[in-house]
C-alpha cells in the first residue's frame, strides 16, 4: 500500500484517530539482521538480560517480598467478558497485565529496574564485592548500600519510568534524582518523595526534563543518567518480556504459527518499552507476531517520527499534548526505536482520551482490572487496526495502574462511565 505522506501528515495534525500500516516493514529475519549488524544487538543479548535478572532474583525476593520468588512478571489473562461487549472482538482476546507488575506497578518495571540492576552489578564487580556466581541477596546488605550510596542516578520522565528508577535506586542505596515533566501526575511525584527520592519538577515538557537530567549528570563523575531516548539497557530489559510471554502462551495452550498469528497492541510514549518488547517478540515468533504501537491523538510523536523518518519535536507542529494519558505524553520519539523498529513493526494507531476512559471503565466493570488511562490505549487495537475477528490471538498490553491512588482512580472511573 502506497501512502500520500503529505495527506497522512495532515490527518495526524487534525488529531483524529488513525491507523497507519507500516509501509517499510520487511521480513523479521532481514530486519533483525540489520539491527544486529548496526547495533550488535541480538537474541544472545536478550538471553543475557534474562540471566542477569535471574541472578538478581534472590535480592529482589528479599527487597520486595511481593515478587514471585524475585521474578518481576505479570499475568496473561483472557478478557472474554470485555471482548463480548466490544463489537468485533472475539474470544481470542487477552490482556498482559503489566498494570500490576510488582515493585513499580507498570511496564517500566521491566526496563528501568533492569538498567539500574545492571549498573549496580557493574559497580559491585568493579569493587570486588561479588562475582557472577555470588548470592546476589548481598545487594540488600548495609555494606553494599554504603558503596552504592557514593553514586547518583538520574532520569527524565513523565511518570512511570521515574517511579521504577526511583524505587529500585532508593532500595539499593543510590542517591537518586527524578526530573519530572509538567505532564507527570502529582501523586507519582509524591510517592517518590515519600521514598526519599529527590524530585525536580519542570515547567517544560518531557524533552526538557530529559535534557536537564542529562546536563546535571555530565557535571558529576559519580552520576549515572538513564537515557530513556537511547538506552540499550532499558531496551533489553523490556525485551525479556518476550521470553516470559512465550512460556505463558505455551502454558495456556495457545499455538503461535503461520496459521495462528499473534497480534500485540502496545501503548507507546517515547517508544522504548513497546520497541524493546517488539524486538524480543520478533526474535521469538518471527513473522508470526504482528506488533502495533498505540498513541494518543494529541501526542503521536512516534507515528510522526516514522512518517518523517527522523526525530521530530512537537514544537514543529504546534501540538499541545493535552492528554490524560500522561505516560504517553512525550513530544519527541526515541531515535533508537525509530531506527530499530522502522522495518520491524506492522503499524501504529492513535486513540482519543474519550475511548481510553471508556475502555478503562469497561475493563474494570467486566474484568475487574484496574489500569491507568495510558494503559487503555491498547484495548481498542484490534478494532482500530482492522484486525478484529482475524484468526489468531490478540493481546492488549496493559502498562500501568497498580499504584494509582483510589481517589484518582474514582475520577477516572467516573469519566469512563460518562463516556460509556
Amino acid at each position: 500500500m502506497k501512502y500520500n505522506e503529505k495527506d497522512f501528515l495532515e490527518k495526524i495534525l487534525a488529531k483524529k484517530p488513525l491507523f497507519r500500516k507500516n509501509p517499510d516493514r520487511i521480513e523479521a529475519s532481514a530486519s533483525l539482521k540489520k539491527v544486529k549488524e548496526k547495533y550488535s544487538l541480538g537474541f544472545s543479548d536478550i538471553l543475557d538480560a534474562e540471566n542477569r535478572l535471574q541472578r538478581f532474583s534472590s535480592f529482589l525476593k528479599k527487597a520486595f517480598p511481593d515478587t514471585n520468588d524475585g521474578i518481576i512478571e505479570s499475568e496473561l489473562k483472557p478478557a472474554f467478558a470485555f471482548s463480548k461487549e466490544v463489537p468485533g472482538l472475539d474470544k481470542n482476546f487477552y490482556i498482559k497485565c503489566d498494570s500490576s507488575l510488582p515493585v513499580a506497578g507498570s511496564i517500566k518495571a521491566r526496563g528501568g529496574i533492569y538498567e539500574i540492576l545492571k549498573f549496580a552489578e557493574s559497580l559491585a564487580l568493579e569493587n570486588n564485592l561479588i562475582t557472577e556466581e555470588s548470592d546476589y541477596s548481598a545487594f540488600a546488605s548495609p555494606e553494599m548500600n554504603e558503596v552504592l550510596s557514593k553514586y547518583h542516578v538520574a532520569v527524565g520522565s513523565t511518570g512511570n519510568l521515574g517511579m521504577s528508577i526511583g524505587i529500585i535506586s532508593a532500595k539499593l542505596g543510590f542517591r537518586v534524582t527524578i526530573h519530572m515533566s509538567k505532564d507527570a501526575k502529582e501523586w507519582k511525584k509524591n510517592k517518590l518523595k515519600d521514598l526519599g527520592v529527590n524530585v525536580v519538577e519542570h515547567k517544560g515538557s518531557y524533552v526538557d526534563a530529559v535534557e536537564e537530567g542529562r546536563l546535571m549528570c555530565e557535571k558529576d563523575p559519580f552520576s549515572y543518567f538513564v537515557d530513556d531516548e537511547n538506552s540499550r539497557e532499558l531496551f533489553l530489559g523490556y525485551s525479556v518480556a518476550a521470553l516470559r510471554l512465550e512460556k505463558q502462551l505455551k502454558e495456556t495452550g495457545i499455538t503461535v504459527d503461520e496459521n495462528n498469528p499473534l497480534f500485540v497492541y502496545l501503548p507507546c510514549g517515547v517508544g522504548g518499552a513497546p520497541g524493546g518488547i517488539s524486538f524480543g517478540l520478533k526474535h521469538v515468533f518471527k513473522d508470526n507476531v504482528r506488533c502495533y504501537f498505540a498513541e494518543p491523538v494529541n501526542a503521536p510523536s512516534v507515528m510522526l517520527g516514522f512518517l518523517e523518518k527522523r526525530k521530530i519535536n512537537f514544537k514543529e507542529y504546534n501540538f499541545s499534548m493535552e492528554t490524560d494519558a500522561d505516560g504517553l505524553a512525550v513530544d519527541s520519539p526515541s531515535e533508537l526505536v525509530l531506527d530499530i523498529c522502522g522495518e520491524l513493526i506492522e503499524g501504529l494507531y492513535t486513540v482519543t482520551d474519550e475511548v481510553m476512559y471508556k475502555d478503562l471503565y469497561q475493563l474494570k466493570k467486566l474484568e475487574d482490572e484496574k489500569i491507568e488511562v495510558s494503559a487503555a490505549a491498547s484495548l481498542h487495537g484490534p478494532l482500530i487496526t482492522g484486525n478484529a475477528g482475524k484468526k489468531g490471538t490478540h493481546i492488549a498490553w496493559l502498562t500501568g495502574g497498580l499504584f494509582v491512588p483510589e481517589d484518582e482512580y474514582k475520577i477516572m472511573i467516573e469519566k469512563g462511565r460518562e463516556y460509556s
